[in-house]
């Protein structure tokens, strides 16, 4: 049971808001068909000559962050022939010449020096209504330029589809370095990842709060000890929630945080437990010889799905979030683990194997009726995790000889590694909006 244990586990910024949105309350499906996106052009940053071109850089993070977002397609301003020329304002025949082109949204602006911090101002048109439509400043010290597109792009993303971006989550990993494996956290696409633990041995599985405030995860003791910590990011403050003999492992606090799931064999099998974050009490959910663990939280929190080997074979089954109703997932395949949930709950992410005996990623629907094959070709795709507007999954492969993170699009298009250096990055997991 242990060794099962094992190789399932190893498969398995301080400034304000940027604009007042008026969005409607309505969902947009950018993985539809029939999505029409929504054109926009990024016409540039004036910097007036500033060091290091911050709005060269400014430019390029938003196009990147719009592209990535599903909804805007960022079309090529300056093949059109639509640049900003002379004063830093835009005049009405850049809007017409614009709008005949067929752009939806223009934006623009320009970056300036107010020591020891940067002034960004940002303007949108919006061509269908013919008119501007926001027109706002943020300040910042140099680092946060990148948050400030970020920001940006969020707020276009809500002002246009009624639902918060993407562009200013985080994704926590784990990195191997000399010797040790430790959490870290970067920004969504990669950039400045920072580390979170210094233990010096394993710390593993990390799963973020609803709050965003901390990860939980395994962190071994020694060989044979693992409890369960809780980290607060800011503070770097610890607690530790589940220190049970034997395993204890695969946590994961529901959607409301007060309950944490995980799997723990201090019974001498492993089995599922909620830990009452309030009461402090311990509830077991699972009772089976098999090997059951990696349960994972329905966003309704009154489901979890879970990996079990009680039918032969690791297996993705579903129950009650008090222990009740369980029933088996998936059939197709020798092994199926690390069940992810979607937001909507519409789909559930996990690592499937199939008759070419490679790992990859699979979705399915939690009533069993619709089942996706996303990712194809060498190495093993492993950990799951959804983007919280559920058009994205990021996720471990070593597709590239070394293990490294990489964003797909839902749908299986769009792959883009996130990582790179060090010898192994893995278990990511995407932190809420």
């Amino acid at each position: 049971m242990r060794y099962l244990l094992v190789t399932m586990l190893l498969l398995g910024a301080g400034f304000g808001a940027i604009l007042e949105s008026g969005a409607a309350d309505v969902f947009l499906e950018a993985t539809r068909p029939d999505f029409q996106k929504i054109s926009i052009a990024v016409l540039g940053f004036r910097d007036g000559q500033l060091p290091d071109n911050p709005g060269s850089r400014l430019t390029q993070v938003l196009k990147d962050d719009l592209r990535r977002s599903l909804i805007f397609l960022v079309t090529d301003q300056a093949k059109l022939g639509l640049t900003l020329d002379g004063a830093y304002g835009a005049k009405n025949v850049l809007f017409k010449q614009a709008v005949d082109s067929g752009i939806a949204v223009l934006v623009w602006g320009q970056v300036a020096a107010r020591q020891p911090d940067l002034v960004l101002d940002g303007l949108i048109y919006d061509g269908v209504k013919q008119e501007s439509i926001a027109s706002k400043r943020y300040v910042g010290a140099p680092p946060v330029l990148r948050q400030m597109a970020h920001r940006l792009a969020d707020e276009l993303v809500y002002r246009y589809t009624g639902e918060p971006g993407i562009a200013k989550t985080k994704i926590a990993f784990v990195s191997e370095q000399g010797g040790s494996r430790e959490l870290y956290v970067m920004d969504y696409d990669g950039y400045g990842p920072r580390q979170v633990t210094a233990d010096g041995f394993l710390s593993l599985m990390p799963r973020w709060s609803p709050d965003r405030r901390h990860l939980v995860f395994t962190t071994y003791r020694s060989r044979t000890k693992q409890d369960i910590d809780a980290i607060e990011l800011a503070t770097g403050k610890r607690a530790t929630l589940v220190s049970m003999p034997g395993l204890n492992i695969t946590p994961a606090f529901s959607p409301d945080g007060t309950d944490l799931v995980f799997a723990s064999s201090n019974e001498g099998n492993a089995e599922i437990y909620k830990l009452s974050l309030r009461t402090k009490t311990l509830t077991r959910l699972t009772v089976n010889n098999g090997g059951d663990l990696s349960p994972a939280w329905a966003p309704s929190g009154r489901e979890l799905a879970f990996v079990s080997d009680r039918g032969g074979s690791p297996q993705i089954y579903l129950m009650s979030a008090d222990g009740s109703d369980v029933r088996r997932l998936t059939f197709e395949g020798d092994h199926n683990a690390a069940p992810a949930w979607s937001p909507r709950g519409n789909w559930i992410a996990y690592v499937c194997r199939g008759q070419d005996r490679q790992y990859k990623l699979c979705l399915i629907s939690p009533d069993g009726q619709k089942r996706i094959q996303i990712t194809s070709g060498q190495g093993v795709d492993d950990s799951p995790s959804w983007s919280p507007d559920g058009r994205h999954l990021v996720f471990s492969s070593t597709a590239e000889g070394k293990s490294h993170i990489y964003m797909i699009n839902s749908d299986g298009t769009d792959l883009e590694r996130l990582t790179s250096g060090g010898v192994h990055h893995s278990a990511p997991v995407w932190s809420p909006a």
